[in-house]
């Protein structure tokens, strides 16, 4: 499976979240349906861990499978 920061925003972005803002390496995505927010760390071209990846999903109440 892909753990790259740009996958992990495609799939929150066809869950209805959009870009807010940025903080340091850190992009925040909200969702106005279900107001959720998530953090998605971008540090240069490195993948995220699996643990945080899922758990960033989690948060956002999104299903790993979509």
């Amino acid at each position: 499976m892909n753990f790259s920061p740009a996958y992990l925003i495609k799939i929150l972005e066809s869950n209805g979240f959009y870009f807010k803002r940025t903080k340091g390496s850190h992009k925040i995505f909200y969702n106005p349906t279900t107001r959720k927010t998530a953090i998605v760390p971008v540090h240069g071209n490195k993948d995220i861990k699996k643990g945080t990846f899922f758990a960033i999903l989690k948060q956002a109440g999104v299903n790993k499978d979509s």
